[in-house]
């Protein structure tokens, strides 16, 4: 082999490497955008929504008032005497709520508790048992619903052993598959709207949430929720 030769082979072995390194980039580069088109299956992005905490994309509605102050509520279009036929049955419930409410508390509380639900009035209403131990010792209640085929709102009273009396209903309606139901009351001496929330775009595993404003439905602190599993 002479000089030449040898310089051409060399030469050539030398650009079919250098072509042989930029294939090597060019295919790195084209595996690194296809990574990066993939979905980010193993991302927070795609985590399911913890159901204990209130869902923010659910704003609570404007609320409106009469000329003395009152609650002025109306009916959604689609408001139904069969609005909580889903409920009917046994249910264990996921809990969770504020340690202390109205006073900037961030502490949460879990535990458990069980509802038995059954129809009254043919339908018109329901009343369901509700039970726990969070506190270490029996803790039952009540919640009686109603619903007013004139006015076509719910009206949702609840007592408990502690009081063994009914608190003042939350009344109003589903829209889409989600209800808001509000009223004046009291607690600990400060005077409040409460909203009762049901979230049933689920049905098999209704949401309840409860907030309390203290400034006319301005703002909302979120005191208590729940997520429930049907039991046989």
């Amino acid at each position: 082999m002479t000089a030449g030769t040898l310089q051409a082979t060399h030469s050539t072995e030398g650009r079919w490497a250098s072509v042989r390194r930029r294939l090597r980039v060019y295919s790195f580069v084209g595996l690194a955008f296809a990574l990066a088109a993939l979905p980010a299956t193993g991302s927070a992005a795609t985590l399911p929504r913890d159901p204990l905490v209130p869902d923010a994309t659910l704003a609570i509605p404007t609320l409106h008032f009469d000329s003395a102050g009152a609650l002025s509520i109306s009916p959604s279009a689609t408001s139904s005497r069969h609005d909580f036929d889903y409920l009917v049955g046994n249910w264990k419930l996921k809990n969770r709520k504020l340690k202390a409410r109205l006073t900037g508390s961030t502490e949460w509380i879990d535990f458990e508790s069980r509802v038995e639900m059954r129809q009254i009035l043919d339908g018109l209403g329901n009343i369901d048992k509700y039970t726990e131990q969070s506190a270490g010792k029996p803790y039952e209640g009540v919640a009686l619903r109603l619903f007013n085929p004139e006015t076509r709102l719910w009206s949702i009273y609840w007592a408990d052993g502690n009081s063994g009396k009914l608190d003042p209903p939350v009344v109003g309606s589903f829209e889409n598959e989600v209800g808001h139901f509000f009223a004046r009351d009291t607690y600990k001496g400060k005077n409040i709207i409460v909203v009762f929330r049901w979230d049933v775009r689920n049905p098999q595993s209704p949401i309840w949430s409860q907030a309390f404003s203290t400034d006319e439905g301005k703002t909302w602190e979120w005191n208590s929720i729940n997520v429930s599993e049907r039991t046989k």
